[in-house]
């Protein structure tokens, strides 16, 4: 089985997100991170090389030999979006969505182009709601 590429390492969260080349996308993944740490309680780190993960779990895969560690919050400013992984559980056909603003989503991923498009009040909520629920399922590590 190969080893899982994206793992949490000791880089810096703020550095990363202050060398994204959109200044925009900067500035939201910044607030996104005050966000995440203001809910979840946790202190950001990173996994891989672009994702900005909060609180750990670890997981073996029911369909394969697959195990490891994932965080149970996170995010990624990826090239089109803002990528948050939250649509889990009780996130995923939530009634939040509508009340949101503009947003794409695929698989548990909800894609935003930048956090003026949203609610961020509901997006709060959302991202509570899916950390919660994550905890609740997996509990830590």
């Amino acid at each position: 089985m190969a080893e899982l590429k994206t793992k949490k390492n000791s880089a810096s969260v703020i550095a990363f997100l202050k060398s994204l080349h959109d200044e925009q996308k900067s500035k939201d993944s910044l607030e996104l991170n005050r966000v995440y740490t203001q809910i979840t309680g946790k202190k950001a780190t990173m996994w891989g090389t672009a994702i900005v993960g909060y609180d750990m779990y670890h997981y073996q895969s029911t369909r394969s030999a697959q195990k490891g560690d994932w965080p149970l919050a996170a995010f990624s400013p990826r090239v089109q979006s803002l990528t948050l992984y939250i649509l889990y559980g009780p996130i995923k056909n939530s009634p939040l969505l509508k009340k949101l603003g503009k947003y794409k989503a695929s698989g548990g991923c909800l894609h935003i182009k930048r956090l003026s498009d949203v609610d961020l009040t509901v997006l709060k909520q959302m991202i509570k709601a899916s950390y919660l629920w994550s905890k609740k399922t997996y509990g830590t590590k």
